[in-house]
């Protein structure tokens, strides 16, 4: 079992100083340097909107100032960190839900705007399972009871029970939702059909790496620890324990030398390596620190 030495985290500290946003490095100061949360809370301020919602590039491959579900996602994962409570956030998805009771993956708003090339902005009124999942399981873990997520939450149980195919990204929208959905056995045995689907369908990396699925590529698999960043999380039964033991091996390995840790998907503007490398540093240390492997 590798474990991340001192060393190499003191790199990893350096990495987010030298190259990461502000909000990566207060991030970083609360999490693992015993700082105060107001500075992450600040931070994170300057991406929120009039309306409730965040924008301006919080996630990085969208570039626009508008408001966008996939953005909104990412502040609740911080406020969620932080133990901030997500205030103005429904009142925001209220404002852009569709007729079925979900949300768009990309609102329409982002179109003349630089975005990476896989973020389509399509003329549909079909809310997106992936976005949705993510933001009902982040309310639900807020504490936060109101209409909007009881709908919500509708929406995304008939999308999950009714899946025959998927994609690793909607996977982990839909592992966000069953993770606190308050019908515990419910969420259980959809996670354990899931489970089986992915591999099944080929959708997981394990050592090295296997045949990649018909029409997709391997930054798209993902790793046992991207499924389950957590020892108790429900997709951890998906895995063998060495399975994953060798994937948070994986992770420790994955730390470059100039400390930091970088996406597997493209890089379509230079800003956005840095971005994401701070966002992923900080992340990859949490998984390791939830895993023990923190030396």
């Amino acid at each position: 079992m590798k474990t991340l030495s001192e060393e190499a985290f003191g790199r990893a500290e350096d990495f987010v100083l030298r190259t990461a946003r502000l909000l990566e490095r207060r991030r970083f100061g609360y999490l693992f340097r015993d700082e105060p949360a107001e500075p992450v809370l600040a931070a994170l301020s300057a991406y929120r909107n009039p309306d409730g919602g965040y924008g301006n590039a919080l996630e990085p491959d969208g570039r626009g100032p508008g408001s966008q579900p996939v953005t909104t996602m990412f502040a609740l994962h911080v406020l969620h960190e932080v133990g901030a409570a997500p205030d103005g956030v429904v009142e925001y998805l209220e404002s852009i839900t569709m007729a079925d009771g979900g949300v768009l993956f990309i609102h329409p708003n982002l179109r003349d705007y630089p975005r990476a090339p896989w973020w389509p902005v399509e003329d549909t009124t079909e809310g997106s399972l992936l976005t949705t999942a993510n933001l009902v399981g982040s309310l639900w873990r807020a504490g936060v009871a109101h209409p909007w997520v009881d709908r919500a939450a509708e929406f995304c149980w008939a999308r999950i029970t009714g899946i025959e195919s998927t994609h690793p990204y909607e996977v982990l929208g839909c592992l966000a939702f069953l993770e606190h959905a308050p019908d515990r056995a419910r969420a259980a045995a959809e996670a354990e059909r899931l489970g089986k689907l992915v591999r099944d369908s080929g959708f997981v990396s394990i050592g090295d790496g296997g045949v990649v699925p018909e029409g997709y590529n391997s930054a798209e698999l993902q790793r046992p620890h991207e499924y389950a960043s957590t020892p108790d999380s429900l997709a951890a039964s998906w895995f063998t324990e060495a399975e994953l033991e060798s994937s948070v091996d994986e992770l420790v390995d994955a730390q470059h030398a100039d400390g930091g840790w970088r996406v597997r998907w493209t890089i379509w503007t230079p800003a956005v390596e840095f971005e994401w490398a701070g966002w992923n540093t900080v992340e990859s240390l949490k998984t390791l620190r939830a895993f023990g492997r923190l030396g």
